[in-house]
């Protein structure tokens, strides 16, 4: 059985190639920001994966998973976001608290479980905050959606992902009323200013670029 660590850092590699480019290595220093850890532990544990055939590693260039590694991180990534969904949907737990708590559980609950606790839940697509189940096979598919800050004046949208699990980010969404499927209509876009102004039911948020970068959004068809 795979060792917590090793599962964190196939898991870590696998979330940043799907997040910044898929074809290129992540570097040692991108995992360990990501992990909190050194540049001299990552470098470690990468030759540890590559002697187990979970990832290649090549020195100043950075880490790819393995065929194998992938797999395994895929299983990983798969009982994280199907937890996260669970303590939502039964224990009504908000969005912002679950991932701390699916990070401490995804490592000891069996496959079993997390297939039970998918079947439950309907076989969901995606989790909490709108980020791709993969299947049982380790099959992801990526939901569409584009940066809010994109779209242009006047255009409505429907929240399909946040991409910042911060739960402080979190919760300020969930006070401007940006849950996940929330609609809106973007009603000023100010890219030299660097903020805009949404439109939610019967009230405007503002929010900055970088913020809104964060929120991916489904254009929707005028009413």
């Amino acid at each position: 059985m795979p060792s917590l660590t090793v599962e964190n850092y196939v898991k870590a590699i696998a979330q940043i190639s799907a997040r910044d480019r898929a074809d290129a290595a992540v570097a040692t220093g991108e995992l360990a920001h990501a992990l909190s850890v050194s540049p001299g532990t990552v470098t470690g544990m990468l030759k540890t994966l590559s002697e187990a055939s979970l990832a290649t590693y090549t020195p100043y260039e950075g880490a790819r998973l393995t065929p194998a590694g992938q797999r395994l991180a895929m299983k990983v990534i798969r009982r994280h976001r199907l937890l996260e969904l669970f303590l939502v949907e039964t224990l009504k737990m908000p969005w912002d608290e679950v991932h701390e708590e699916a990070e401490h559980m995804e490592h000891a609950a069996s496959e079993r479980l997390i297939d039970r606790i998918d079947a439950f839940l309907g076989h969901p697509s995606v989790d909490p905050h709108g980020d791709p189940i993969p299947s049982a096979d380790g099959s992801l598919k990526e939901p569409e959606g584009i940066p809010l800050a994109r779209l242009p004046r006047g255009q409505q949208f429907r929240v399909v992902r946040v991409v910042d699990q911060d739960p402080a980010f979190l919760r300020y969404l969930t006070e401007c009323g940006l849950d996940l499927h929330a609609l809106g209509e973007l009603a000023e876009n100010r890219p030299e200013a660097g903020a805009l102004v949404i439109r939610l039911e019967n009230r405007s948020v503002a929010l900055g670029h970088d913020a809104a970068a964060k929120v991916l959004v489904a254009p929707q068809a005028a009413l």
